[in-house]
């Protein structure tokens, strides 16, 4: 089993959230932190390795400026075996299709099974990253899972909906994003924090990828 979790760099809780005037994003230059809805997915697929799939190999995706190193590590460090980083200037600035299409692209060069996402970033509350990767991917979308089960090349999502609860299944490979309701992160010991910089780490960019720095740049909303 392959498990590809896609995660977001965000400002700090703390922060003081404003826009700059000139470019009219998001100003990121504070603390920044991993997006605290992406560690219910590491969460999930950690729960995944550690019971019916110990084969499971946990892979962290993301796009964000190099500096966004310590957020990789601690999403590696919740239980991640290696990842794949998105670092280009190109991208800055990208709006919600130009994110997705750079995440697609670093995702199709490798065989995922199952790609998790968070419910939405804290920053931005933005919920539809997941159905935008998957109609990229051309595969299978559920959306808030509140559990999530596998077997025989297919996943079970118990999600949640206005009503109570639906149950969808849906065949490998498929793109979940997990509510904040599945489960409760834990934090990773000292060890496995100082063991997260020595684990396989790969930089690319747009380039590398394949990709038009235009492509990226579709709009002027913001990083989202």
């Amino acid at each position: 089993m392959r498990i590809a979790i896609c995660v977001k760099e965000v400002p700090d809780p703390t922060a003081v959230k404003r826009i700059d005037d000139g470019s009219h994003r998001l100003v990121r230059s504070g603390e920044n932190t991993l997006n605290p809805y992406d560690r219910h997915a590491i969460e999930a697929a950690v729960q995944i390795k550690e019971g019916p799939a110990p084969d499971t190999e946990i892979t962290i995706v993301t796009m964000a400026p190099e500096s966004a190193g310590r957020s990789v590590d601690r999403a590696l460090a919740q239980g991640g075996d290696r990842s794949i980083h998105i670092a280009d200037e190109a991208a800055a600035g990208s709006d919600l299709l130009g994110t997705a299409r750079v995440l697609a692209a670093a995702l199709k060069r490798e065989s995922f099974d199952l790609i998790l996402l968070g419910q939405q970033a804290a920053d931005s509350e933005c919920y539809v990253m997941a159905g935008l990767v998957a109609e990229l991917l051309e595969v299978p979308c559920v959306t808030q899972a509140a559990s999530i089960e596998l077997a025989d090349g297919s996943v079970t999502v118990k999600r949640q909906v206005e009503t109570g609860y639906d149950t969808v299944k849906a065949q490998l490979p498929c793109v979940v994003s997990v509510s904040d309701a599945i489960n409760d992160p834990r934090y990773p010991p000292l060890p496995a924090i100082m063991g997260a910089k020595r684990k396989p780490h790969e930089v690319v960019t747009l380039a590398e990828l394949g990709i038009d720095a235009g492509i990226a740049l579709v709009g002027n909303i913001g990083r989202l």
